[in-house]
């Protein structure tokens, strides 16, 4: 005991030497902590026997020693975790930070010296933007062909971007565990298509024919799908409008409606789906059918219009404006409401086609002498006027839905595509890309509504169709196919708004309707089978997720074509 009362009363004395000097808040909570640690160890050691005293003595060493000894054990714990999390730390500043400019792999000393290089090159000319460049220096040439190259694939691909690592926060954590809930609820957003198709070869299929049920002898001059429903339209020389709705197995007819002594030039849905406006061979009066009222309505003369006949034209994306493409150069606008002419632009040659921007807010219409129009509708203003490359004659135009492309075909066969806004700011655009796989006039022009296919056609020849891919701007080498004259002079052509079905009205009468391979949404499926079984595996949900997918793969396997209506069209 009197050993105890000495050391007792040494640790006194130190600890009131350390009292002298200045604390922070930290020092003395770790100094209460020491306080009671010891207080706490010196009553365990006060109640044992003198024996076992000494034994822990000889083992453990004095007190004080054995008292530092567990203290220094616990400040160790804490140490360590205080680095663990100054670590993390850092990492997470060094992570997000913006990533650090890449060395260069090696330098070579010639590539530092300014040269000049020759730009009379023939694969060197669509590079130059005028004739006066004979030569540029080597950045100017990099980043001319870096601004085509991004022109032609409309913006820098996100493989060229330097992205950096983020780590995994509490959010994405848990924004996977709802993801795991909805792979448990449902599998539609799962189950779709690429975002990229794949250019060369495409999956397509020939269905039987849109208008099978009601087959038309003379020829067909329109096939247009309806924006909302399922539901493709046929008009021709027969006199009548016929409606089927499309699955591609019946196509059962749903309404034919015929218009007395009318040979129909062109019929369109309007932008809302309500209604069907009919324009004729030789009239200059047209017809509207309502169908939502099951009334069609005459629209005989418009007040202001000086026309003979009415034929071409075409309804503004926003359901605006009707464009009827006059004579002598005209182009007339209409209110879609009220039928009535708002106003008129005149071009100097004969107005072919005419498309609006997918805004409505600009009007693109190309004349037999090879110059193209951009007219605002607002003012009825010519904002640009540039020549077709190639062109003597244009034919026909189109604007993809994404406002990227503008496309316009010439009598010549050969389809240029354009840059949107080169089209609007230069004189003489130099084109993407020509496609020469035509050899009669470019008769029709359509983009998808994903913008990732091209349909061109001429209805001087059988089986001229090609479908382009977008961006490569690469004709598709299996279609229409083998087989001679499967295609009987084409004259109109359209996508389902989902780009599920395409469709070829021609001057047999047929509407030839198309769709992707089903196989490959049944790939897709067994692709998305085996991972979210693999993922459940692991989250212990095997047994739920078995009789889940498997009941979703039956119900699909039994329903192949309805369920990829839902995913496709």
């Amino acid at each position: 005991m009197l050993s105890i009362e000495g050391n007792e009363n040494e640790r006194k004395k130190t600890s009131h030497k350390k009292r002298r000097r200045d604390k922070s808040p930290e020092q003395e909570q770790n100094m209460k902590e020491e306080e009671e640690l010891r207080t706490k160890h010196l009553k365990a050691l006060a109640d044992k026997p003198e024996t076992d005293t000494i034994l822990e003595e000889l083992v453990f060493g004095g007190e004080d020693e054995f008292v530092e000894k567990l203290i220094g054990h616990s400040k160790a714990r804490h140490t360590v975790s205080g680095d663990l999390l100054e670590s993390d730390s850092e990492e997470e500043t060094s992570e997000n930070a913006a990533p650090l400019a890449r060395k260069p792999a090696w330098v070579d000393e010639e590539d530092e010296h300014e040269e000049n290089i020759e730009m009379t090159h023939r694969y060197r000319k669509d590079i130059m933007k005028s004739k006066t460049e004979t030569a540029l220096s080597k950045e100017k040439l990099q980043a001319r062909l870096q601004e085509q190259f991004q022109k032609a694939m409309g913006g820098v691909p996100s493989w060229a971007c330097q992205g950096s690592k983020k780590r995994i926060s509490k959010e994405d954590e848990e924004s996977e565990e709802e993801n795991d809930d909805n792979l448990l609820s449902k599998t539609g957003n799962l189950l779709s298509q690429s975002s990229y198709l794949s250019k060369g070869v495409i999956q397509i299929r020939k269905c039987i024919n849109a208008n099978h049920e009601r087959l038309s002898r003379v020829p067909l001059t329109t096939v247009q799908f309806h924006p909302l429903a399922q539901v493709v339209m046929t008009a021709g020389f027969d006199r009548s409008v016929s409606l089927f709705q499309v699955d591609g197995k019946r196509n059962q007819k749903i309404q034919s409606i015929h218009l007395e002594k009318f040979p129909i030039y062109k019929a369109q849905f309007s932008a809302d789906g309500e209604q069907v406006i009919a324009t004729g061979l030789r009239s200059k009066m047209f017809y509207i059918y309502d169908m939502m009222g099951g009334n069609i309505i005459t629209v005989p003369r418009i007040r202001g219009l000086e026309e003979r006949v009415i034929q071409q034209f075409e309804v503004s994306p926003n359901g605006s404006f009707l464009l009827l493409n006059g004579s002598a150069g005209y182009l007339h606008l209409l209110s879609m409401k009220t039928k009535e002419l708002i106003g008129s632009m005149k071009m100097n040659g004969k107005s072919m086609k005419a498309v609006f921007s997918p805004d409505s807010s600009k009007v693109f219409s190309n004349s037999d002498d090879g110059f193209v129009y951009v007219w605002d509708v607002r003012s009825r203003q010519c904002l640009n006027k540039f020549t077709d490359e190639g062109s003597i004659c244009g034919t026909s135009i189109a604007l993809s839905r994404d406002g990227r492309y503008i496309s316009c075909g010439s009598n010549s066969g050969v389809v240029n595509i354009y840059n949107h806004e080169d089209c609007l700011q230069q004189t003489n655009p130099r084109p993407l890309k020509a496609i020469m796989n035509l050899v009669t006039s470019a008769s029709s022009i359509i983009f998808n509504p994903q913008t990732e296919i091209m349909a061109v056609a001429s209805n001087k020849t059988d089986d001229a169709v090609k479908l382009v891919h977008i961006p490569s701007f690469s004709v598709f080498s299996n279609f229409p196919g083998q087989n001679k004259k499967s295609i009987h002079l084409p004259r109109a052509m359209d996508f389902s708004p989902r780009s599920g079905y395409f469709s070829i009205a021609n001057n047999k009468g047929e509407a030839l309707l198309y769709r992707w391979v089903i196989c490959k949404l049944i790939n897709l499926y067994f692709t998305f089978l085996c991972e979210s079984l693999h993922f459940f595996i692991i989250k212990k949900y095997i047994g739920l997720s078995l009789q889940y997918y498997c009941g979703v793969g039956i119900a699909l396997l039994a329903q192949g074509n309805a369920f990829s209506h839902l995913l496709w069209e």
